[in-house]
């Protein structure tokens, strides 16, 4: 789940995208990178770490232009390694080019196979590097027509954004598994982002979603659209579940507002009896408002969470996870001693995580821990750009809720059903990809 950016048409574009990405840092914490054009050449400096412990005040002396795109990284494809950061920058034929993609491709392999037979030398393990080598090994005579081209060889999710020496290019994959949003600066130019949080932080202002299968061209100081897939929306429901942040409004709606109403719609689904309602911090908090509002329960942030480290379900070894709940989350004893808890998330994937926190509530005196998850069981793993890549690291695809439940050790556990999750989107079912729920994937 990584975030990217793109600002075109202002003078201080690589710091609007600094900005932007450190609103998007969520999104990926193990690389960040930005890349600008002055017109004449590409710079780039991506490091790994947070966005904050990269850049520096020189680092924006070399990044001169009126056009940028940047990345965090969050990685489902490649390794932990400087060469697997982005933006993706490289010389060819017609010039200069930087790529920056969220999302996962599912046929990388098969691609990049065949590219190192006809002469490709790879510099990384990420799949986006096979959208540079289609794009230079292209013969076509404009970038434009280059880019198509590349883009209708590749299968999966991608939000791209592509940065030439004098125009900028951002492109939605025909399902729009992942987000990507249009906004107008104040102070002049144009924003992409795959988040709206961004916007708020630079000063701009949403103008639309870039719909599924469409491309955005920025040139001449003017911005052209045209649809180069037949849309066939697939937009991921996990990004209202967890990823995105609460302020961002994304496929069209408030990441905060569906998440208190998947609370709501869990009271109703899965009542219980209990004294208070209690939040995962800070992923659960919309949901269990919704389901203390709808049943009438008390809500208690019950449990706190030490800000200063990061999320536990993106960290890329099971090792860190581990040891970051246990230095992430505490428990208010004198609150919860004797109550019967309803302790809220917004999902379980592994396992881990719910175990350590329903013992460490029963440790604190807790009498009846219950936990209610605010989506439906996770029993596939994502192609699309979510690191669950094996059945086997998923509880729910080997064990039955009360299964699960035993292994957590809570007094009862229960999930959100698909329709109770469709009903709180408030949007056709057919829009989204639940395949992580259903197996229904709409690419292999």
């Amino acid at each position: 789940m990584c975030s990217v950016v793109g600002i075109y048409g202002n003078e201080n574009a690589s710091k609007l995208c600094f900005y932007s990405l450190f609103a998007m840092q969520h999104r990926g914490q193990e690389a960040a990178g930005i890349s600008a054009s002055d017109g004449i050449h590409i710079k780039t400096v991506k490091d790994r770490g947070l966005v904050t412990q990269i850049f520096k005040e020189e680092h924006f002396n070399i990044l001169k232009g009126n056009m940028a795109i940047g990345h965090t990284r969050y990685s489902t494809a490649g390794d932990d390694s400087i060469l697997d950061a982005q933006p993706v920058f490289a010389r060819y034929g017609l010039g200069e080019i930087s790529i920056a993609h969220n999302g996962n491709l599912v046929n990388a392999k098969e691609i990049r196979d065949e590219l190192i037979k006809i002469g490709a030398i790879f510099q990384s393990n990420m799949d986006t590097e096979n959208l540079i080598h289609l794009i230079a090994k292209n013969q076509k005579p404009t970038l434009k027509e280059r880019i198509i081209d590349a883009v209708k060889k590749i299968k999966g999710a991608f939000s791209l954004v592509i940065l030439s020496r004098t125009k900028m290019f951002a492109i939605r994959d025909p399902f729009g598994f992942r987000p990507l949003s249009l906004g107008k600066l104040k102070s002049g130019g144009y924003i992409v982002a795959s988040e709206t949080c961004a916007f708020e932080l630079v000063g701009a202002e949403y103008i639309r979603d870039i719909e599924p299968g469409e491309m955005v061209t920025f040139e001449n100081g003017k911005i052209k659209s045209e649809m180069i897939f037949k849309p066939t929306p697939k937009q991921c429901i996990f990004e209202y579940i967890y990823f995105a942040r609460p302020d961002s409004n994304i496929f069209g709606k408030n990441v905060y507002s569906v998440r208190k109403q998947m609370g709501r719609e869990l009271a109703k689904e899965m009542p219980v009896d209990a004294d208070m309602v209690v939040p995962v911090p800070d992923s659960g908090v919309a949901a269990a408002l919704g389901y203390s509002e709808e049943s009438g329960i008390p809500f208690e942030m019950a449990i706190m969470r030490n800000h200063y480290v990061g999320r536990t379900f993106i960290e890329p070894t099971q090792e860190i996870r581990d040891l970051k709940v246990k230095m992430k989350l505490s428990p208010i004893k004198h609150k919860i001693e004797g109550k019967r808890l309803v302790v809220i998330d917004d999902s379980i994937v592994r396992g881990t995580t719910s175990k350590r926190i329903v013992r460490m509530l029963k440790e604190a005196g807790a009498k009846e821990v219950h936990m209610r998850i605010a989506s439906p069981a996770t029993t596939g793993p994502c192609y699309y750009g979510v690191d669950t890549p094996t059945k086997e690291e998923l509880i729910a695809s080997k064990l039955s809720t009360q299964e699960i439940a035993k292994y957590i050790e809570a007094d009862s556990l229960a999930y959100l059903s698909i329709d109770g999750l469709v009903k709180a989107v408030n949007d056709k079912k057919e829009n989204y990809c639940f395949a992580c729920f259903d197996g229904n994937y709409p690419i292999l």
